[in-house]
């Protein structure tokens, strides 16, 4: 029995070991599980705190310690919140972990006790017992102080980049395309320059554009790059829609999404075309050079060559190029010093190297840099002169030093020989024009004069014709001599209203002789459906017609010219005409059918010789035709003849052509006028007598501006006409004395055999009034004196006289405004009474405007007339007259003609008030 307790004791003693022995055990594991825990907390760069349930931290990590100034055990049991700038944001934090279990990258910002900020976004998780009991919040920090900075720069960049949105947009050509390169965004500048709409550029690639000039090389490694991601520069030559090329300096940029891939490119482009022009035009003078020529860059590499540069060293180009300059010659010290001292001081000048070409080739070399828009240095131009036979041959030493000189100012030099031939033509355009229209103002003048007198009917005829060539002729010499207006498409064209078949004869008169010398036979079509009156300029089409008839008798010598006029077209403002001038002469190759409407060519090298020309006249027919909105055509077949055909368009108009006639007949009742005309030449100062007795004017002579000054210091004159060139004291200095030491404001006008924009400014800029080119036209003569001298009295018996010729109608037709009151009495009186009382009023605006050529007021006055007239039921023909006013008042062209307008316009409201005063007493009458 006592075996057995004792037995059991020790049985017992052993239990007791083995469970102590355990649970030794696990806390020893326990121990461990917990030091692991901490380990791997405090290792952590991230602040770590544990919570309990009444937001109590119960543990931190050394992270926190840092981030906050506080040591652990002075941290552990406060509140979570109170160490936050914002502590309600912290404990509705904690409280929402307790409610959802959990919380993601919660921003708080953590206060250090040195009142150092950081920012952090918290991530926290309950923590429980093992019957799923909360025991408190787990919460972790990251802080991200560094990544808001980054991301507050960035979205800097980004406000900076949107604001230059806009510019980009405007100035530059941007496409976008995916990643295969489809168009999937073109901004306008894009579609202006590729001329395709937008809709046919997206969902394409840009082979649309490829012009077919870079090598598959060259596009190969423009897409290789891109892809890898790197941006790609260069300069592209592209195609537009219709077939043109155009160069562009393009900066293709690859963007990437978040794995690194590329997904887009954006292609920001700007055009260079004209840059690349000018390019090709120095590269051209470069290569023309026989001498070797290099440019190179700021640290000596030679960044481009001509040939003779490489046919003197050896070398290909492709060596030479982006190597150093100074390796070429046989003292790389002393060639160093050439393009150091090209950068120093802007220049070089005959500076001797010797080149290492297999021989040895002596130089002199000269140099000078070359600039962008800024002014900074790009690189420099040197070029070199083979002076080896310096002494055998001296004038070709002399050559070389001239165009070394030349070269080291390229750039300048250029400017300076443009400026040059600029004031070379010019000066010569003057000359010309001064020497040519002086004898042609005394044949057109005189022949004017003639015209007024007794003839006959063959006397007129002939005479007619005269002054039709002489104003060919003077067209013609004035395109001939302002090469710069038919270069520039800028000849100006008349309205004037005229008889198409009245002109068409008279033209065809100036040949007969010469058909009939030749026993050709000649035929003239016309198309009776034509309108009898038009609207456009005959002098110019005078002139394309001489010249295409003249073309047709000079190269036939049997058969018949055939001339014929056509109706193509009509509207209700509009016809478009086609002539055409048929022959049956030696015909033109097919070959040369496109060149004969260039300058100075013919069909062939012998036809100068066998008949004459310059083969300028088909090149200014064709500026003519096609500068007025036509085309001209041409068939021929050789040993048959030619045909040449053209179509113009032309304004319908009334027959309001006579009143320039009207006005000039009244001249005897405008007196006293008293006119000096200040002229040296003997022939102009015998038409202007005579042009001014026809006006009755009274008018004396002086032959030059002393002798004018003369005249004014003693007698008083109303209006000086001022020719400009004359010896001893010419018009300019004339004019300039008058203006500034007389303090004179008498009109001036200047009579000008030179009609260059040069002289005209010089004529405003001196104070002279207005000016009237040579061969006078009697009509704007006689317009511009009255319009300067500004006789009241005269103008009203202007007026009277035209009345007389134009009261043949009624001028109003109230049935419109019948319509418009019903009828009613007093609405139309008030009605009526509102346009007597405003009409006269914008009469008076109308003609001091004019008197004052203030085209602003003008153009507004009669701009209020207007509406006025369909009221009132005037004549749609008046509102017409109106608008041409307007149209010449805001373009400031033919404004000699608004006179005679202005007159008619004044005379036609003057008829609708009377008329209109009786219509109102009328009404008035009967409503009683």
């Amino acid at each position: 029995m006592a075996d057995r307790e004792l037995d059991y004791q020790n049985k017992q003693t052993e239990i007791r070991e083995s469970v102590r022995q355990e649970l030794e055990a696990s806390n020893n594991l326990v121990q461990l599980a917990s030091q692991y825990s901490r380990s791997l907390i405090e290792a952590s760069l991230d602040p770590l705190v544990t919570i309990s349930a009444e937001g109590k931290i119960t543990d931190v990590n050394e992270a926190s310690i840092k981030v906050t100034g506080i040591r652990r055990d002075k941290l552990i049991g406060t509140n979570f919140s109170m160490y936050f700038t914002e502590p309600e944001k912290a404990e509705i934090g904690y409280r929402q972990v307790f409610e959802k279990g959990f919380v993601a990258d919660y921003p708080l910002t953590v206060r250090h006790v040195n009142g150092q900020l950081t920012d952090v976004l918290y991530n926290a998780s309950v923590y429980k017992d093992d019957n799923g009991k909360v025991l408190g919040v787990f919460a972790a920090a990251r802080d991200v102080t560094k990544q808001k900075k980054v991301e507050a720069n960035l979205e800097k960049s980004l406000n900076e980049i949107s604001g230059y949105k806009l510019a980009l947009e405007e100035s530059s050509i941007v496409a976008i395309t995916d990643k295969n390169g489809i168009i999937n965004y073109a901004n306008d500048n894009f579609c202006k320059i590729s001329k395709y709409k937008r809709e046919e550029l997206i969902g394409q690639d840009h082979r649309l554009v490829n012009s077919g000039f870079h090598p598959k090389e060259f596009m190969r490694e423009l897409w290789d790059t891109i892809c890898t991601g790197k941006i790609w520069r260069g300069e592209i030559k592209n195609k537009a829609k219709d077939g043109t090329n155009y160069w562009v300096d393009s900066t293709i940029v690859p963007f990437k999404n978040e794995q690194g891939e590329v997904y887009q490119f954006v292609s920001i482009r700007s055009d260079i075309t004209a840059k690349k022009l000018l390019s090709q035009y120095s590269l051209s003078l470069i290569e023309a050079s026989r001498d070797p020529l290099v440019t190179i860059s700021t640290d000596g590499k030679i960044t481009d060559m001509n040939e003779a540069m490489v046919k003197v060293t050896g070398v290909s180009r492709e060596k030479l190029r982006n190597s150093d300059f100074k390796d070429y010659f046989t003292d790389s010290d002393r060639a160093s010093e050439v393009y150091k001292e090209v950068f120093a001081k802007g220049f070089v000048a005959d500076y001797p190297l010797t080149i290492i070409d297999g021989e040895l080739t002596d130089v002199l070399f000269n140099g000078s840099v070359y600039k962008d828009d800024r002014g900074n240095v790009l690189g420099a131009v040197i070029v070199a002169r083979d002076i080896t036979d310096q002494k055998r041959n001296e004038k070709e030493l002399i050559e070389a030093k001239v165009f070394a000189e030349l070269a080291t100012m390229l750039a300048e030099e250029a400017k300076i020989k443009a400026e040059e031939a600029v004031k070379a033509k010019q000066q010569f355009l003057s000359n010309m024009s001064h020497e040519i229209r002086t004898p042609m103002n005394a044949i057109i003048g005189f022949t004017k004069v003639l015209l007024k007198t007794d003839l006959s009917a063959k006397q007129k005829e002939y005479l007619t014709a005269i002054k039709m060539s002489g104003d060919s002729l003077i067209v013609l010499i004035n395109d001939i001599l302002d090469l710069a207006k038919v270069d520039a498409g800028k000849m100006t064209f008349e309205k004037i209203p005229f008889k198409m078949e009245a002109s068409l004869s008279a033209m065809v008169h100036l040949f007969e002789t010469k058909i009939q010398e030749k026993n050709l036979d000649q035929e003239i079509v016309y198309d009776n459906t034509i309108p009898e009156f038009l609207l456009g300029d005959p002098v110019r089409l005078h002139q394309i017609i001489l010249n295409l008839v003249s073309n047709a008798v000079k190269f036939s010598n049997t058969g018949k010219i055939t001339i014929s006029v056509k109706l193509i077209s009509e509207t209700d403002e509009n016809v478009t005409v086609e002539f055409a001038v048929k022959d049956t002469g030696i015909g033109i190759p097919k070959d040369k059918i496109t060149k004969i409407f260039e300058n100075f060519q013919q069909a062939s090298s012998g036809t100068s010789r066998l008949y004459g020309g310059t083969g300028l006249g088909l090149a200014i027919v064709k500026q003519l035709v096609e500068s007025q909105g036509g085309s001209i055509r041409v068939k021929s077949k050789l040993g048959e003849g030619s045909t040449f055909s053209f179509t113009l368009t032309f304004q319908k108009t009334i027959e309001q052509a006579e009143l320039e006639e009207i006005v000039l007949s009244l001249d005897d009742d405008i007196k006293n006028i008293k006119v000096l005309v200040v002229e040296d030449i003997a022939l102009n100062q015998l038409l202007m007598k005579t042009l001014l007795d026809d006006f009755g004017f009274e008018r004396d002579i002086a032959a030059n501006g002393k002798i004018a000054i003369e005249k004014l210091h003693s007698k008083t004159y109303d209006i000086i006409l001022m020719d400009l060139q004359m010896p001893e004291m010419n018009g300019f200095e004339a004019t300039q004395y008058i203006r500034n030491t007389m303090n004179s404001k008498i009109p001036i006008i200047a009579l000008t055999a030179d009609v260059t924009t040069v002289d005209l400014a010089k004529c405003k800029a001196v104070g002279m009034n207005d000016y009237i080119a040579k061969p006078v036209d009697e009509r704007i003569l006689y317009s511009k004196i009255i319009g300067l001298v500004k006789k009241p009295m005269s103008l009203i018996e202007v007026k009277e006289k035209l009345f007389v010729e134009t009261k043949k109608q009624r001028c109003i037709d109230l049935a419109y405004l019948l319509n418009r009151t019903k009828s009613n009495p007093t609405l139309m009186m008030e009605m009526i009474s509102l346009y007597l009382e405003q009409t006269p009023t914008l009469i008076i605006s109308m003609k001091q405007s004019f008197q004052d050529k203030d085209w602003n007021t003008l153009y507004s006055a009669v701009h209020k007339m207007i509406p006025s007239f369909a009221i009132m039921g005037i004549s749609e023909d008046f509102e017409n007259m109106a608008k041409k006013i307007q149209e010449y008042a805001s373009t400031q062209r033919q404004t000699e003609g608004i006179h005679e307008l202005v007159l008619q316009l004044e005379l036609i409201c003057d008829q609708a008030c009377r008329e209109l005063e009786e219509e109102f007493n009328t009404i008035k009458n009967t409503k009683r």
